[in-house]
């Protein structure tokens, strides 16, 4: 299979401190879908690992569950480098195979890629990631997603929800989460009428912080697509009662 790109590079750049270090993998690629074509596979990937600063162990573990769901493997990942190249090589190959038979007329057949992923804080001494990927496949709009994740540093163990409330949280902070909702859009009133209220409920997608924890909601997870991406967020204090 014809694989003719043309432009691509490879770089990591070591950041981090004397404590916590981490890398940047990064790779850039456009890839026409025929030879002298104007239909092109633009992929792009940034992402953030840990190189050391913690033990063993917990590095791998948190390597592990960020490939894992920047690239969307149902198994183990191996390095950053392996992980990225298999889901590069997936990716041109369900592009090729889908598009060179099409009938569509050139400039329709481009297709978008593109994977962020980095340490956005710390939070409670622990260390928070968020992933951002968006892609176009044709049509009126390309789609995106925001994604969270909440790691112990000193195991590499995921922090979720039933880590930190109580059993039977789900239900009143659902209303909480609805009642700071409607407060952040008390001004849009398309917003309000248009969401779906009952799918304003916990679904593991959470990035805390010294004020409180907001819940990310994908584009038609509670919404139309136009109102994008949205957060529901709590202060801790509307929390407390319902925390461990």
């Amino acid at each position: 299979m014809k694989k003719n790109v043309i432009w691509a590079s490879v770089l990591l750049l070591a950041v981090g401190c004397t404590s916590f270090q981490t890398a940047t993998y990064e790779e850039e690629m456009a890839m026409p879908l025929k030879e002298n074509g104007v239909d092109t596979l633009f992929y792009k990937i940034s992402l953030e690992y840990v190189t050391g600063g913690l033990p063993k162990d917990a590095c791998k573990q948190i390597n592990d569950m960020l490939l894992t769901t920047a690239f969307g493997l149902e198994d183990a990942p191996g390095t950053v480098e392996e992980s990225a190249i298999r889901y590069r090589e997936n990716l041109i190959d369900e592009y090729l195979t889908e598009n060179n038979s099409s009938e569509l007329p050139a400039g329709l057949l481009t297709w978008g890629d593109d994977i962020k992923g980095n340490f956005s804080a710390d939070w409670n001494k622990n260390k928070c990631y968020v992933i951002t990927y968006s892609s176009f496949r044709g049509g009126a709009h390309g789609m995106y997603t925001i994604t969270y994740l909440v790691f112990n540093p000193k195991t590499g163990a995921l922090i979720t929800e039933q880590d930190l409330f109580q059993e039977g949280y789900q239900e009143p902070v659902s209303e909480l989460m609805r009642q700071c909702l409607r407060e952040a859009l008390a001004d849009d009133q398309d917003a309000l009428e248009s969401i779906w209220w009952d799918n304003v409920v916990p679904n593991g997608n959470f990035s805390p912080d010294e004020k409180g924890i907001g819940w990310i909601f994908q584009p038609y997870d509670i919404a139309p697509y136009a109102f994008g991406a949205l957060s529901a967020d709590v202060p801790w204090e509307m929390l407390k009662p319902y925390l461990k």
